[in-house]
């Protein structure tokens, strides 16, 4: 046997024990056989390089170098689904169907809501070519090379397995509970922020930049929707026509049903639910949802719902879709769980902002698969509300089975003489008086710029990817240079040395020189995410692009009235005085000084002035669609150089449809009801030629 066959046997072999261990939870061969086969493998790549192949199974344990992430179009948009909380909508949702049928039978597809986050896979010729996540519906990120480090995607489908030459396969990634807990333990081992739930845990892991950490987080994916293009092919490569010429035969793929489909796929290799079923009827779906809300604590990852999909994809298409979810598919989210324990004490966390946040200190308790110990309190008008004491026994849910909070009190428990819980009066960290603004809930520590949290909330606000993007730094380098007294504040980061950086550890030179290159880079930033990055309480992306556009510099910012601040569409009162104080405090007007003096940009560029017309002055676009030309942030960044507003849904105040394929349906009946203009895409550029 050749070193090329020997290879590719060896591939074979080992991508289907991967399927039979990760997929099936069936092993054939023991990890020490497996192993032995890996590194058989390994060595005979490493001696021909020439027959290199992504998809080797050898390529799961990733790699420690970084990547960037490009941005990619979905050929087919990953809209959203309605949500349901109650079984009363369920049967609306089935009579909807019914209506929209015109009584036509069909059969409901009831399936598993796995809570992690949403991925597209591409396969060409049975080899995974692409993976892209859900973004915002119509673009997403490319994390193919992550994507191949999780063992339960297949990268090889199975031969002769009548698989389409080209299809999407749309799923879930998902950090298993075990997974999900090994990893906290060993972050609060290393007193690193915990993940809140296992949903984030997998979002974050599935954008390292590094896919050897994807590798050893083990994530999982469940695969739940089958999309095969129009008109496509599949191979026989076994019997009739292939055995007699030597070569594969080939034929339409049909596939008209999502349920069929998807054992379909279950055959190729992939990962589908054990838990589906085929429904004809509303009580069998109401069946379905009940056995699943108390099954589902069993299950090894999270869920939070149901999903019901209408299984002919001929009705499916009839049905069709509004502009943000399909009219064919609902999903059913579970009732949060409840649990009631003993409130040991609460505390006081500060935010970037200033923002205090009071948290219940708790004696643990299971919920929606974690360990329990603190929950939040929200702000004084809840804790109030609930008429807290310490010692109580507390009511506990997962809002959305993420973030726990205090929904209730047992007071049937409470005995004599326990202590009342009052809401603080001085910030927790630096003593400063609270203060609470008219119209927030919360209650805010005004020392922004002498309290620590707030301080090191700044600089990572500061560094952010929408702010000033500095991506080689991070929360914890942040807290260990603010802990080294390296910084106090953002205008700090730009006096750092590498050799301050690196400090008494001399591996650290090279990620340290890297770290240093990225902020002297953020010089070029321009001055729209500078406002934003400066972090003027109450001042968001969008706020800051107006107030650069409007001002033009930070000068003309600083020196502004609050009638001239008040004159900027979607400036208010609070945002005003806010930005009023930011610039009357010394210290944020020396930050500034200091920024301008390391090269920050501090005003529009003269490429960005020139590029800002009055075209579009006073008007209010909805986009809508998929376009040929530009993307849609891009059209959007037009819309706001060009002086016109971005606004989210049609109203009689619309000035016109900025619209692209396949526009949403519920739009455009609108738009045509309210008489607002739709401009196609062509048009639009011609409007700013």
């Amino acid at each position: 046997m050749s070193a090329k066959e020997l290879i590719d046997a060896l591939r074979k072999e080992l991508h289907q024990h991967n399927y039979n261990y990760y997929v099936l939870n069936q092993p054939t061969i023991s990890d020490y056989e497996f192993d032995q086969k890996m590194h058989e493998l390994e060595n005979l790549e490493r001696e021909h390089p020439e027959y290199a192949d992504p998809n080797s199974p050898t390529q799961r344990v990733g790699s420690d170098l970084n990547q960037s992430f490009k941005q990619v179009p979905h050929k087919y948009p990953m809209l959203s689904l309605a949500n349901t909380y109650n079984e009363g909508e369920v049967r609306d949702f089935y009579e909807r169907v019914r209506s929209g049928l015109e009584g036509e039978d069909f059969d409901i597809v009831a399936e598993m809501k796995y809570d992690g986050l949403s991925i597209s896979l591409t396969y060409v010729d049975g080899k995974l070519t692409q993976a892209v996540t859900r973004g915002d519906g119509v673009v997403g990120d490319d994390v193919t090379a992550n994507v191949r480090t999780i063992r339960s995607i297949p990268l090889q489908l199975k031969d002769g397995s009548g698989y389409p030459h080209e299809f999407e396969i749309r799923g879930e990634i998902l950090m298993p509970w075990t997974s999900f807990e090994a990893l906290n333990a060993e972050r609060e081992a290393k007193e690193e922020p915990l993940f809140a739930n296992p949903r984030n845990a997998a979002s974050g892991t599935l954008k390292s930049q590094k896919s050897e950490l994807v590798a050893a987080r083990k994530l999982d994916a469940y695969l739940y929707y089958l999309i095969v293009p129009e008109g496509a092919t599949t191979q026989v490569t076994s019997g009739g026509m292939a055995d007699l010429f030597g070569a594969p035969e080939e034929q339409s793929f049909t596939n008209d049903y999502h349920y069929e489909g998807l054992m379909q796929a279950k055959q190729w290799g992939f990962k589908i639910s054990e838990g589906m079923k085929k429904c004809k009827t509303i009580d069998e779906i109401m069946d379905f949802i009940s056995y699943w809300d108390t099954a589902r604590k069993n299950l090894p990852v999270a869920t939070d719902g149901i999903v019901l999909k209408v299984n002919s994809l001929r009705q499916q298409r009839h049905l069709g879709s509004t502009a943000k979810s399909p009219r064919w598919a609902i999903a059913y989210k579970f009732k949060a769980e409840r649990e009631c324990t003993r409130l040991n004490e609460v505390t006081y966390q500060v935010g970037r902002t200033g923002a205090i946040t009071p948290v219940a200190n708790m004696d643990p308790v299971q919920l929606a698969g974690t360990m329990v110990k603190r929950a939040s309190l929200h702000n004084a008008d809840i804790i109030n509300e609930l008429d807290l004491y310490i010692g109580d026994m507390v009511y506990v849910e997962k809002g959305g089975e993420i973030i726990p909070k205090v929904v209730g009190v047992d007071k049937s428990q409470r005995k004599q003489g326990m202590q009342k819980v009052e809401f603080i009066t001085h910030c927790p960290e630096c003593g400063a008086p609270l203060v609470r603004f008219e119209g927030e809930a919360a209650h805010y520590c005004p020392n922004d710029s002498g309290c620590p949290p707030q301080i090191k909330g700044c600089i990572e606000h500061y560094i952010s990817r929408k702010a000033m993007n500095i991506d080689s730094l991070g929360p914890e380098t942040v807290d260990d240079f603010y802990q080294r007294g390296l910084i106090h504040d953002v205008a700090d980061l730009y006096q750092l040395t590498i050799a301050q950086v690196a400090g008494y550890n001399k591996n650290r030179e090279k990620s340290s020189t890297n770290i240093v290159n990225a902020i002297r880079n953020s010089v070029n930033v321009p001055f729209e995410r500078v406002v934003f990055a400066i972090g003027i309480r109450f001042v968001g992306e969008t706020t800051a692009k107006l107030l650069a556009r409007k001002f033009k510099s930070m000068d003309a910012l600083r020196q502004a009235t609050l009638e001239q601040l008040l004159d900027v569409d979607g400036v208010g009162q609070v945002i005003a005085e806010s930005v009023m104080r930011y610039f009357a405090d010394a210290k944020n007007l020396d930050i500034i000084d200091r920024l301008a003096a390391a090269g920050i940009q501090m005003q529009l560029s003269e490429e960005e002035l020139a590029d800002h017309t009055d075209k579009l002055a006073g008007q209010s676009i909805v986009i809508s669609g998929v376009f040929e030309h530009y993307s849609r942030d891009e059209y959007k960044a037009m819309i706001e150089k060009n002086g016109g507003k971005n606004v989210g849904s049609i109203s009689a105040k619309t000035s016109f449809v900025l619209a692209g394929d396949n526009m949403g349906p519920a739009k455009l009946e609108k738009a045509q009801k309210l008489g607002v203009k739709i401009v196609k895409e062509d048009e639009f550029l011609q409007m700013l030629a």
